[in-house]
C-alpha cells in the first residue's frame, strides 16, 4: 500500500478534512494542521504551488496499527521482528515516482512549508533521506532540510548518526530525499539500527515495497514515492541552518550545517506533498514509537515486560512508561535501569503494573499517587549525557539528570489494598431509552 492508497482509505472512511479555499505555505498551512490535529487534512488549493498538500496522517499508534491491520499491542513485536528479520525489496524499472523528471530543478516550485514565526526558512521535515557507503551499503533516516536557494538546502546532520559517518568518511555523499512515502517506510526510516542495516529492508518486512534505481545515482529508492529530490551533500560546504521548531515544540538554535546541492527532482504526474508538522503528533509518533522495541528488549532481560509507551507528554522522546508483570519485589527498579539502557535520551522513566493503562495519563498519575513513595521508589540514575533536544540540558554537553519512578505496588501488601475496585457492569439500555 502506497502513501496515496493510505490517504484514499482515510478519505473513504470520511476521516480527512478537505480544505479547498486558498491556503498559503507561509504559516497558514502549518497553523491549520496544528488547529485540526490529529485530524488528517488535505489542502487542494495551495497559493504558491500547483501541488496539493496532505498532513496529520499518522498521529497515533492506533493509526499505524490500523494501517498494518493489527492490534496496537502487537506493534512492538511486529516492529521488533522486522528489525531482526528484514527482507530485500523487489526492484522495478517502471516507477510512479519517476513519471516526471526535472533535470533543471527549482525548489520554489515545491510546496515546502514555512511553519512558524522565527524559522530560518522553508523546511522539508517529512522526507526520508537515502544514502549509500561503499562499505556499509544503504542507509535511510530523517534529516530536516532548510531551503535557502532554488537548488540548495542546509541539512541538519546529527553527530554520531550513521549518515554522519558516511559524510565524514566520504566528504560528499549522493542522496535522495523521498517525500510522500508509505507509513512503514516512515517508521523504518525513524528506527535506530546498527550501521550496515538497510532500513528499506525493515520497511519491506513490515509490508512489501518496490524500489527503483535513482536517476542521478545508484541509490535504490521507494518506487511509489510522491516526490524524490536527488543531489549531493558536501561535508565541507556549510550554511546557517535554523531556527526550527523541534520535537519539544521549542525553537532549536542556528548551526552551520552541510549543504545539499539539488541535481534533479522527480515526481508522480499527480503528486501529493506530505507535510510533517514539526513538534506535532505525527512527528512525535515517528520519533518515539521506533524506540519502544529497544526499551522492550532491555526490560525483558530483567522482568516480564508487557508494553512500552514513549508518550507525547514527554515529547515522545524524554519520557518512557513501562508496563511490567511484577513477579519479584525488585522488578520495578531493575526495569528502570534496563529502560535507561534501551533509550539513552530518556530522562524520566515510569514503571507501572499490568492493571495501569499506559496510554491514559490519569491512570499513570493514579499509580504515582497511590503506589509511590519518593524516598523509597524514586531512583536517581545520575547526571550523564541526555538529548540535544532537551532545552533544560546543559548547553554543549547535553548533560541531564535522569530519574526513574517505580510506580508498582508491593507484592507484600501488609493488608493494604492497591487495586481499583470495579463497579458492577450494567446494561444502560434497560434503564434509559
Amino acid at each position: 500500500m502506497s502513501f496515496r492508497d493510505y490517504l484514499n482509505n482515510l478519505q473513504q472512511l470520511k476521516s480527512v478534512t478537505q480544505i479547498d479555499k486558498p491556503v498559503s505555505l507561509h504559516l497558514q498551512a502549518a497553523g491549520i494542521l496544528k488547529a485540526l490535529e490529529p485530524t488528517p487534512v488535505f489542502f487542494s488549493n495551495i497559493t504558491e504551488s500547483a501541488f496539493p498538500v496532505v498532513g496529520n496522517l499518522l498521529c497515533s499508534k492506533g493509526s499505524f496499527s490500523d494501517y498494518l491491520g493489527i492490534p496496537t499491542s502487537e506493534i512492538i513485536p511486529i516492529l521488533t521482528n522486522a528489525i531482526k528479520h528484514h527482507t530485500t525489496p523487489e526492484v522495478t524499472v517502471d516507477a510512479p515516482c519517476q513519471e516526471v523528471v526535472i533535470d533543471q530543478p527549482n525548489l520554489d516550485d515545491l510546496p515546502i512549508l514555512f511553519h512558524c514565526e522565527g524559522d530560518g526558512g522553508r523546511y522539508i521535515s517529512s522526507g526520508v533521506m537515502i544514502a549509500s557507503h561503499p562499505e556499509y551499503g544503504q542507509n535511510m533516516d530523517f534529516h530536516r532540510c532548510m531551503q535557502f536557494s532554488k537548488t540548495e538546502m542546509a541539512v541538519r546532520v546529527v553527530k554520531t548518526r550513521n549518515f554522519d559517518t558516511f559524510l565524514q568518511d566520504l566528504g560528499a555523499v549522493d542522496v535522495a530525499i523521498c517525500v510522500g512515502v508509505a507509513p512503514q517506510i516512515l517508521i523504518a526510516g525513524a528506527t535506530s539500527v546498527e550501521i550496515g542495516v538497510n532500513e528499506l529492508e525493515i520497511a519491506n518486512a513490515l509490508k512489501p515495497i518496490q524500489v527503483v534505481k535513482a536517476i542521478t545515482s545508484d541509490l535504490l529508492i521507494p518506487a511509489e514515492s510522491e516526490f524524490v529530490i536527488e543531489g549531493t551533500i558536501y561535508r565541507d560546504k556549510r550554511h546557517a541552518e535554523g531556527p526550527f521548531v523541534d520535537l519539544t515544540e521549542t525553537q532549536d538554535i542556528v548551526r552551520n550545517e552541510p549543504i545539499l546541492e539539488v541535481k534533479c527532482i522527480t515526481h508522480r504526474k499527480d503528486s501529493l506533498w506530505h507535510a510533517l508538522l514539526p513538534g506535532g503528533l505525527e512527528h512525535k509518533l515517528l520519533m518515539g514509537m521506533p524506540r519502544e522495541p529497544t526499551i522492550f528488549r532491555e526490560v525483558s532481560k530483567v522482568a516480564k515486560c508487557l508494553d512500552i509507551n514513549i508518550n507525547p507528554g514527554g515529547c515522545s522522546w524524554l519520557h518512557a512508561i513501562v508496563k511490567i508483570r511484577k513477579e519479584h519485589e525488585e522488578d520495578g527498579v531493575k526495569a528502570i535501569y534496563a529502560a535507561a539502557r534501551g533509550h539513552h535520551s530518556c530522562k524520566h522513566i515510569f514503571v507501572v503494573d499490568e492493571d495501569i493503562d499506559i496510554y491514559d495519563p490519569l491512570s499513570v498519575e493514579w499509580a504515582m499517587a497511590t503506589r509511590f513513595q519518593a524516598d523509597r521508589d524514586m531512583i536517581m540514575l545520575g547526571r550523564e549525557r541526555g538529548s540535544s533536544l532537551d532545552p533544560s540540558a546543559e548547553p554543549g554537553t547535553y548533560e541531564t539528570c535522569k530519574v526513574g519512578f517505580d510506580l508498582t505496588a508491593p507484592l507484600e501488601t501488609q493488608g493494604k489494598k492497591f487495586k481499583k475496585v470495579q463497579f458492577p457492569p450494567v446494561d444502560l439500555s434497560a434503564f434509559i431509552d
